[in-house]
C-alpha cells in the first residue's frame, strides 16, 4: 500500500455564517477523512511534511481555522476562541452530512480535539494529539490579567485602519515565525507554513505581508481547573486516543499527568509516545518518527475497506504489519509506562 501524495489535493470551501472555512482534501475522497486542525497562529500547511507518510487509503482533510490561512475572518465585534474554534468540527460534519468524525490536532488544534471529544464523545470514533492534552495551567491571578491583556490588544487590532499591513521580505518573515514559534518551527520548514499565510504587498511589490487575522494572536485560551479536566478527560472512556509529545516541549508537562492517567485506565486504545529531542513542532521537525506510530494507530482503527476481489495477498500483508506495528507500540508503551 502506498501513501499519500502532497499534490494530490482539493480545495475546499465549508460555507459558514461569517463566510467559509478554507481547507484541502488529500486522497481518497470517496470515503469520510480524518479531520486535521493546525496550531495557534499556524495553518493547514503545519501538515506538509506529516501527509506524504500517510496511507493513501484513507484521505485527510487539513483546514485553516477562522481567520487564518484562506480561510474568512470572524465579524468586527467577535472575539475568537478555543470554544469558538471548536464549532468548526460539528459545521463541518454537518456539510459533508459525517456521523462521525476522526480528528488529528495540534497544540491548538489538539486542545479543540480534546474539548470536542470530551463534550461529544458519541461522535468521535478516535484522536491523534500532537504535543498537546489540555492548556498549559497557569496561577489564577496571570490568568485573570492575561485575557484582560488579550480583549484590549483584541479591540485595539480591530480598531487599527490601515490600508495593508506592515510588508517584509519572504526572509525576514521566515525568521518571524521561527522567533514566532520559539524556534520549534526552523526557518528551513516555515515555508509550510508561509504559502498559506502571506500575500505580496501592493505598496511595496518585492515585500509581503501576513494575511492572517491579527485578533488571532489574542485567542482567548481556555483555563482548565485540576478538577474540571479529570472530569472531562473521564467523559472519553476508551475512546482510541494517540498522544505523541516532543521531549523538549513543555506542552505535555505535569498538568497532563492525571489527565493521562484517566485516558489510560481500562482503556486498550489508548497510546503515548515521546520523541526524543522533539519540540512543539515534533510533527514538521519528526515528522517520520511521529508516523512511526501514527500510521499503525490509523490502519488498526481506520483500517481499509477491503472487497472480495481486492484481497490478493494485502489481507495478510496488512494483517503482519499491523502484528508488527502491534508488538513495537507495546515496547514503547512499556519505555515511557512511568509518564
Amino acid at each position: 500500500m502506498g501513501t499519500l501524495s502532497l499534490s494530490n489535493f482539493k480545495e475546499v470551501k465549508v460555507p459558514a455564517p461569517w463566510g467559509h472555512i478554507s481547507g484541502r482534501w488529500y486522497g481518497n475522497r470517496t470515503e469520510r477523512p480524518i479531520l486535521a486542525i493546525h496550531g495557534f497562529l499556524d495553518n493547514l500547511g503545519t501538515f506538509d511534511c506529516l501527509i506524504p507518510l500517510l496511507p493513501d487509503y484513507i484521505g485527510v482533510l487539513c483546514i485553516d481555522l477562522p481567520g487564518h490561512g484562506r480561510s474568512s475572518r470572524l465579524p468586527p465585534g467577535m472575539l475568537y476562541a478555543v470554544d469558538v474554534h471548536m464549532l468548526v468540527i460539528p459545521r463541518v460534519m454537518k456539510a459533508y452530512g459525517w456521523s462521525k468524525v476522526s480528528l488529528m490536532g495540534h497544540s491548538l488544534g489538539g486542545m479543540i480535539s480534546f474539548l470536542y471529544t470530551a463534550l461529544a464523545p458519541h461522535s468521535v470514533d478516535m484522536v491523534i494529539s500532537l504535543d498537546i492534552v489540555l492548556p498549559l495551567n497557569r496561577v489564577p491571578k496571570k490568568a485573570v490579567g492575561l485575557v484582560g491583556q488579550r480583549l484590549e490588544k483584541n479591540l485595539v487590532e480591530e480598531d487599527r485602519q490601515e490600508p495593508e499591513p506592515p510588508s517584509y521580505t519572504l526572509s525576514q518573515l521566515t525568521k518571524d515565525v521561527a522567533k514566532g514559534s520559539i524556534n520549534s518551527v526552523t526557518p528551513e520548514f516555515a515555508k509550510h507554513l508561509l504559502h498559506r499565510q502571506v500575500l505580496q504587498s501592493q505598496l511595496y511589490p518585492d515585500r509581503f505581508y501576513f494575511s492572517r487575522d491579527e485578533r488571532v494572536k489574542y485567542t482567548n485560551i481556555m483555563q482548565f481547573e485540576s478538577g474540571l479536566a479529570e472530569e472531562m478527560t473521564k467523559r472519553i472512556r476508551r475512546k482510541p486516543y494517540l498522544i505523541i509529545k516532543g521531549s523538549s516541549s513543555p506542552f505535555v508537562g505535569k498538568h497532563c499527568e492525571k489527565p493521562i492517567q484517566i485516558l489510560r485506565q481500562n482503556n486498550p486504545h489508548f497510546e503515548f509516545y515521546e520523541v526524543e529531542g522533539g519540540t512543539h513542532h515534533v510533527h514538521i521537525h519528526a515528522a517520520e518518527e511521529c508516523a512511526r506510530y501514527i500510521v499503525p494507530f490509523i490502519r488498526h482503527h481506520r483500517p481499509p475497506v477491503l472487497t472480495s476481489g481486492g484481497l490478493d495477498g494485502k489481507e495478510q500483508q496488512l494483517k503482519a504489519e499491523e502484528e508488527r506495528g502491534r508488538q513495537e507500540r507495546f515496547f514503547q508503551r512499556t519505555k515511557n509506562s512511568k509518564l
